[in-house]
């Protein structure tokens, strides 16, 4: 499903370092999809136990599965939250999830380490996306 979505970029604010924008505008209806840790929906197993790639591919598996779900893909999306055990695992959580989206149309992210993820995981994400 289409959505209007509006890259927001301004030289007056830092330009985004990866793939994500510093904002999106955006009309219509909006999705806000839950975290998702690296679970099998089949099986209910952690997915790739300590390696942050595997996990990160599972979570992203996911959110797409969810985002199908309520009509909408990753065009859709129009910001993320990533939470990462350890910013260590940064860099290789990053290649993965620029898989998902290109520089110019990624959604807006914010990525931050916590102390600790259910079931001891390394990486969690939740999205927010919009449809008309």
């Amino acid at each position: 499903m289409k959505i209007h979505k509006k890259v927001i970029r301004t030289d007056r604010a830092p330009a985004p370092v990866g793939p994500y924008n510093q904002a999106i505008a955006v009309k219509g209806k909006m999705i806000f999809v839950a975290g998702q840790i690296p679970l099998d929906p089949k099986t209910g197993e952690i997915v790739g136990s300590g390696d942050i790639a595997k996990q990160t591919q599972q979570v992203m598996a996911n959110i797409e599965a969810i985002l199908k779900a309520a009509g909408a893909g990753w065009q859709n999306t129009i910001k993320t939250t990533v939470f990462l055990s350890d910013l260590e695992n940064f860099s290789p959580m990053n290649q993965v999830y620029a898989q998902y989206f290109d520089e110019e149309t990624a959604p807006a992210r914010a990525c931050v380490e916590v102390s600790r993820l259910p079931k001891d995981v390394l990486v969690e994400i939740e999205c927010i996306a919009a449809i008309e």
